[in-house]
């Protein structure tokens, strides 16, 4: 197997995506910058019988940037924070983000440009804001305002506020600020689902500190699912946008609002041509159940899914890898009572076509707890649906796995034994076979000791020999569904 799958299957075990406090899910999906072949850069013309030649390409007319700025920049706020060390924490040597994962870790909030502290002192740092509301609410990054003691909002005419946080989801990073003014000027907040890959788009902010800055690119792509984000359908755009952008406003080239700019994939903890920003139709959702009840649910289906790859794709059946693959279904969830089992690809939600399974989690985000969606399925060669009702975020308990004389499968290269009652009792399952050695294809799609195969093109297995007939019905692959850790994927097996 190739080297992305496995290490897909590597970080399975230590970063996957629990269906409880992100939207009802998160999808196993990595952002790697990726190196192109030299061929891929050589430009191929047209030939003239192509049809690409015939089909006219319509002029986009550049914004007026200026207009842009000068409309907006006064509803464009600073905002700097005061967060005490915790006395009882480690004290950050040089090097090392105060957010956890390190310098080397590509994915930074803008907000991590925050200086280094003893322990019991006070943290200042700097992010950006906008202005939804004349009489002083302000839309930002949660993580902008998160653990401060103090939140000071500094509008363009130089005076001050201090500012009242009337609420903060972390699952959409997104926060609610008031201060204490009247007529403030406001951003026109517009709509994220019309944007497209290629509209231009303008940032202002405070990178650095650097106050009312602004920056221009386009947006590079919709729908973008990052780690741990499995909520939010990311606007990628190629906008310079660094530490201090955090929480500010995305415009697109009307001088309507359409994002918050709130990530960045850098390896050096600035701007490299890849920043996401958080559509302000989730945003202003986020926003208004803040305003309304003081806190935030979202919507949970109560799955785990991982996105299809054309091996796993061939496993099922399907022509091509579209769809979320359900690799686990929570007990008492609302997935467990509309019928789904782990194996089921969802190929649409409501009248959207699932593409992957972050575009999945990010349709249920955006869906009412209570409310009924209609599911399209795959299952077992055959289309189907299901109706659902939407359950709310934060119910569902992962099972658990540990590693456990074993049969040899020379098809597979995998020796493995039945689960032993405790061993089903501590893992949460009925039945499966624990991998107690892995070589061959087996080893090479990533499987190892300790792994507990729980079916096979999603055909639950319980005894040695009901694997052996699944496995002897094959010839090319099979797709073998693993737990490890509090983790389960499908993984391709390739067999020839």
């Amino acid at each position: 197997m190739s080297a992305e799958q496995k290490s897909r299957l590597a970080l399975a075990g230590t970063a996957l995506f629990a269906i409880g406090g992100v939207a009802g899910f998160a999808a196993p999906t990595i952002l790697k910058a990726r190196t192109a072949s030299p061929d891929a850069a050589v430009l191929q013309p047209v030939a003239a019988g192509d049809a690409r030649a015939a089909e006219p390409v319509a002029q986009m007319t550049v914004p007026n940037y200026r207009a842009i700025v000068a409309r907006n920049q006064a509803a464009v706020v600073g905002i700097t924070t005061a967060s005490i060390i915790n006395a009882n924490g480690p004290e950050l040597p040089e090097g090392i983000s105060p957010f956890g994962g390190g310098d080397e870790d590509p994915f930074f909030p803008f907000f991590r440009n925050m200086p280094r502290h003893p322990r019991g002192g006070l943290a200042r740092a700097q992010g950006s804001g906008f202005i939804i509301a004349s009489d002083g609410v302000i839309l930002t990054n949660a993580h902008v305002v998160d653990g401060a003691k103090e939140v000071t909002v500094k509008l363009s005419d130089h005076r001050e506020f201090k500012a009242k946080v009337l609420g903060s989801d972390k699952t959409s990073d997104i926060a609610v600020l008031k201060i204490d003014a009247r007529d403030l000027p406001t951003v026109r907040v517009g709509n994220s689902d019309q944007i497209a890959v290629g509209d231009y788009v303008l940032a202002i902010g405070q990178p650095f500190g650097l106050e009312e800055t602004a920056t221009a690119g386009i947006v590079s792509a919709k729908g973008r699912s990052l780690p741990g984000d499995g909520y939010v359908p990311f606007i990628q755009t190629d906008a310079a946008v660094n530490p201090g952008n955090s929480g500010g406003p995305l415009f697109d080239s009307s001088g309507s609002v359409i994002g918050i700019n709130a990530q960045i994939y850098s390896n050096s903890g600035g701007y490299q041509g890849v920043a996401f920003a958080i559509p302000i139709n989730v945003a202003v959702q986020i926003k208004d159940q803040i305003m309304k009840t003081g806190r935030v649910e979202h919507a949970q289906l109560g799955v785990e899914v991982q996105t299809l790859d054309q091996s796993l794709a061939n496993s099922f059946h399907l022509n091509a890898p579209n769809g979320a693959l359900v690799s686990r279904v929570d007990p008492d969830s609302a997935a467990a009572r509309a019928g789904l089992r782990a194996g089921d690809v969802i190929l649409k939600y409501n009248d959207i076509n699932i593409g992957d399974a972050g575009q999945l989690a990010a349709s249920v985000g955006m869906s009412a707890p209570g409310s009924k969606a209609q599911l399209e399925i795959w299952r077992d060669g055959r289309r189907m649906t299901r109706e659902v009702t939407i359950g709310t975020a934060g119910t569902g308990v992962l099972a658990r796995a540990d590693a456990g004389g074993a049969s040899e499968h020379g098809k597979l290269g995998l020796s493995v034994r039945p689960l032993d009652r405790d061993e089903r009792q501590q893992a949460g399952v009925e039945g499966g076979l624990v991998v107690e050695r892995a070589q061959g294809p087996a080893a090479e799609a990533g499987i190892q000791p300790g792994d507990v195969v729980l079916s096979v093109d999603g055909k639950a297995v319980a005894s040695v020999e009901q694997l052996r007939k699944l496995v002897q019905t094959h010839d090319r692959g099979v797709a073998l569904l693993i737990q490890r850790g509090d983790s389960r994927i499908f993984v391709p097996v390739r067999l020839s």
